[in-house]
């Protein structure tokens, strides 16, 4: 009777032995299919987020237009604006000139009409 429960003890033990090496094999298992389907859903996100920009990209064309359209257009716009100012400035410096020479220059002593003198 003490060899079979000898026996019986190894037995169970060799039986303790196998199960907790098939669940740690799960485990693994499970770990792996894990790691696999984050990397399946990071790769379907990549993708979603591909054709996403690619839509935008196709709407904004669509309908706002192209950026470098915009950016010469308002280059054009600049540089026109520039040319009519510098052309402006040419015309009317000396007049510009002359008059504040002549503001500064002619000076009229007056007393201001709120200013009341005294009576001594």
């Amino acid at each position: 009777m003490f060899k079979n429960d000898s026996q019986s003890i190894q037995h169970l033990l060799g039986a303790e032995k196998k199960a907790e090496e098939r669940v740690n094999q799960a485990r693994k298992r499970k770990h792996l299919r894990l790691k696999q389907a984050k990397e399946e859903a990071q790769a379907e996100i990549e993708q979603l987020r591909q054709e996403r920009e690619k839509e935008f990209k196709e709407y904004e064309a669509k309908y706002l237009g192209s950026k470098e359209n915009d950016e010469l257009k308002i280059e054009k716009e600049t540089d026109k604006s520039l040319i009519e100012l510098t052309k402006y400035v040419k015309l009317n410096k000396e007049l510009v000139i002359d008059y504040l020479l002549e503001q500064v220059l002619s000076v009229n002593c007056e007393v201001h009409v709120n200013y009341r003198a005294e009576v001594a």
